[in-house]
């Protein structure tokens, strides 16, 4: 990658990830109950006016209250938004992403060479002592940055290793606490040093896990990378079933080995009744399987409850989210790195990921494009256990106003989002955000 050629510096951030193991309807229509407010209490409702669902011919009114949207009349003293024939689309959720590495907003950061996991995970260590803002500062700038691109929740993955102790997880739990009213966040516990190669991570995992500052347990590439399958898959569901948290795997192991790797992520899923709680992410091994190998293997991962997620890197390695959806297997999409020691690119902008899935699916249709935008905005949710939003009467009151034709048009040309809204409120205008 720029500035330096493939050749000179080894491979690139794709690369060593790819070589690591070789509307619906206008809301003002439909019929469900206005939300009540308590007793004695007012409700709390905003009125958008003039907005065009899913990009609808006609705009109609999106009528908030306490958080949801109704179908009902807006209380007396309502506040009133003219969203000027702007059309209104679901927020998006972040399925996979490292607030904790970035450099984002920071002055630019030459990379030097890397070749493997474990040269750029030192190259990690070595921007993390070089950047001079505090770690919780230039994670919470990028989780806003989010909010104001249209994201309404993701899963964080912060580095757990001796180099760092717990200050990825510290820095990442203070920004989702500052962030707590425009964007829900789930902090994975990630040992990218690996489990059983570097001395001391078990013992931080299980302590992210024990004090409750995290979610989920992490792993990565069980054999490719810390050459220990059993013994790392052993720690990471160990420390998930005493602590009663949940598992999320880096998995770029390719081929024979991934498979296995997955079969074994499968067998305890099962064992520990985990059903539910376990992902697995890129999950490179997928991809181009035979069809029927494919269909069985997805069938396994529906029966043991697993959920993938991809980041749309290539179109070799992208999941095939349409077929494993089929068979009942919930798949996320995540933006991944932004701007750290691993590659200069990324930006947080779930939009523009969906954009990329497209773009590797060589999606053409107006209904493939959409696909990708629900892949967007309802994989994740399903991930994260959270509410779909799709504008009717009872979803979150959780949407984007942007200017625009219609849906498949506004995922290709990628126009600023003017207005972000969670739970009925303004938390983002004209891309930056507003008063909490």
């Amino acid at each position: 990658m720029h500035p330096h050629s493939p050749a000179a510096t080894g491979l690139t951030r794709r690369g060593v990830l790819v070589g690591t193991a070789a509307f619906a309807g206008a809301a003002a229509t439909a019929t469900a109950p206005a939300a009540e407010a308590a007793p004695g209490r007012q409700a709390r409702a905003t009125v958008f006016k003039n907005v065009r669902p899913y990009g609808a011919k006609q705009p109609t009114d999106l009528v908030a209250v306490d958080g949801l949207l109704t179908s009902g009349p807006a209380p007396h003293g309502a506040e009133v938004i003219d969203g000027g024939g702007r059309i209104a689309l679901p927020t998006l959720v972040d399925a996979h992403i490292h607030p904790d590495k970035t450099a984002w907003g920071e002055p630019w950061v030459s990379r030097n060479p890397a070749g493997s996991i474990a040269e750029y995970a030192e190259e990690d260590v070595k921007l993390y002592h070089a950047l001079r803002t505090p770690l919780e500062e230039r994670a919470e700038r990028l989780m806003g940055h989010a909010v104001t691109r249209g994201t309404r929740a993701m899963r964080a993955h912060a580095d757990v290793a001796p180099a760092f102790d717990l200050a990825g997880v510290e820095g990442v739990g203070s920004a989702r606490r500052n962030l707590r009213h425009a964007l829900d966040v789930e902090i994975v516990a990630f040992p990218q040093h690996g489990v059983i190669r570097t001395p001391g991570t078990r013992e931080l995992l299980e302590e992210a896990a024990r004090t409750g500052a995290v979610d989920r347990i992490g792993g990565i590439d069980p054999i490719g990378f810390d050459e220990a399958l059993d013994e790392q898959l052993d720690v990471v569901f160990g420390i998930a079933d005493r602590h009663g948290v949940g598992v999320d795997i880096h998995l770029h192991e390719r081929a024979a080995t991934g498979l296995e790797s997955l079969r074994a992520i499968i067998a305890r899923t099962r064992a520990l009744s985990l059903q539910g709680k376990v992902t697995v992410s890129h999950v490179f091994c997928l991809p181009g399987l035979p069809g029927r190998e494919l269909d069985q293997l997805a069938a396994e991962l529906a029966d043991a409850g697993i959920s993938l997620t991809t980041v749309a890197p290539s179109s070799d390695l992208v999941l095939p989210i349409d077929r494993l959806r089929a068979h009942g297997v919930e798949v996320g999409l995540g933006s991944d790195g932004v701007r750290d020691s691993w590659s200069p690119f990324g930006n947080a902008d779930m939009l523009h990921r969906a954009h990329l899935l497209a773009w590797v699916g060589d999606a053409r249709l107006d209904e493939e494009l959409e696909a990708a935008f629900r892949a967007g905005a309802d994989g994740g949710a399903r991930l994260l256990g959270l509410p779909e939003t799709d504008l009717k009467p009872g979803s979150p009151a959780d949407f984007l106003l942007v200017r625009g034709e219609c849906l498949p048009q506004i995922l290709v040309d990628l126009p600023q989002r003017d207005l972000v809204v969670r739970a009925g409120r303004v938390v983002a205008r004209d891309g930056e955000l507003t008063g909490r």
